[in-house]
């Protein structure tokens, strides 16, 4: 079919002198990362709050320096893509340490801050699914548990004695990103494409994570709402504060998760797409961990919106970054024919 019908990924290009093979990697980072890793664990105190974050974070200081060496050694053909994922890298690490608030904290607030009460029509299908958690009202010999949900539940709402109310199960709260998810991602798609249709060329991947970042921070305002409105936990919060809430971050995350795995693919050189890959996940490994450092502060904040508004500086923080090397990366992917 001649060559001009080749695709470029279809193209695999040899090793460089700048590549390092499998051997030294092996010596020069895995070895390392076992060594840093036991060096973390056993360090005295700790320096991330547990000994497995210390060994984590500590053992990923040899990969990170190996990709800063990929950096410095790379011929200056590829420098300027391997540059611009790194620098997007960071950035995004800390939009996954806010994200996987749902798994702690956001949990947490579903438990013990949502009003999780269910109407006697839904409770009794729903309770058929598994899907309930039942509280019982003793007076004083109420179970910890149940005291727990009834602490700051409106006196109306609270059942006489020997009775009980059946709850959404908190677990169910973990479903509202997945639902979002599809139903938000075709308006994603449509209003990008038709900001694209109206601008005559279509909104750059680097933009797009840039607006996800801006999203994501905006969410955290949600949950100061929820702070607000139930006079700091005193009284129980309406779950649409966490639907909002999940629903927001979840635009953040259609800008930013499948936008950045397009962006390695686009700006990597064709031989190390698979390793600027594993950068990605690496940045999501390290943001998921600093997920649960910060989660972890939770407890310590007399008041919540604190820790919300915390999440909110971060990923506002990493917004600017974005901000700031936005014309730089746009730069790269016009270079390179990308958009």
């Amino acid at each position: 079919t001649g060559t001009k019908h080749i695709k470029h990924a279809d193209i695999i290009k040899p090793t460089t002198k700048e590549d390092m093979p499998i051997k030294k990697i092996l010596l020069t980072v895995f070895v390392p990362v076992i060594i840093f890793g036991i060096l973390g664990w056993l360090i005295p105190g700790n320096i991330f709050g547990t000994d497995s974050n210390d060994a984590f974070l500590i053992g990923c200081i040899p990969v990170i320096y190996y990709y800063g060496n990929l950096y410095f050694k790379a011929s200056s053909e590829d420098k300027k893509g391997i540059g611009a994922l790194l620098a997007v890298f960071c950035a995004v690490i800390i939009f996954w340490a806010i994200f996987h608030q749902n798994g702690d904290a956001l949990t947490e607030w579903a438990e013990n801050y949502t009003d999780r009460s269910m109407g006697d029509g839904v409770a009794s299908a729903a309770d058929k699914l598994g899907m309930t958690n039942t509280v019982a009202f003793n007076g004083d010999s109420t179970d910890n548990a149940s005291k727990q949900y009834f602490s700051n539940l409106s006196a109306d709402k609270i059942p006489a004695s020997g009775q009980s109310l059946k709850l959404y199960s908190t677990e169910l709260f973990q479903s509202i990103n997945p639902f979002w998810v599809i139903m938000l991602t075709p308006v994603v798609v449509g209003f990008f494409g038709w900001m694209g249709s109206r601008r005559k060329k279509p909104i750059s991947t680097p933009t797009k994570i840039t607006f996800g970042l801006l999203i994501t921070a905006l969410s955290c305002f949600v949950m100061v709402g929820a702070v607000l409105a139930s006079n700091n936990g005193t009284e129980k919060a309406s779950p649409w504060w966490l639907i909002a809430s999940y629903g927001v971050i979840t635009i953040g995350e259609l800008c930013l998760s499948p936008m950045g795995l397009s962006l390695v693919s686009k700006l990597s050189p064709p031989r190390l797409t698979a390793l600027m890959m594993g950068g990605w996940f690496l940045a999501i490994s390290v943001g998921n961990k600093l997920s649960g450092i910060l989660s972890s502060t939770w407890e310590h904040m007399e008041n919540k919106a604190n820790f919300f508004l915390m999440n909110f500086g971060l990923v506002f923080l990493a917004f600017l970054l974005m901000a700031a090397m936005l014309k730089w990366l746009n730069r790269i992917m016009k270079e390179k024919g990308l958009n």
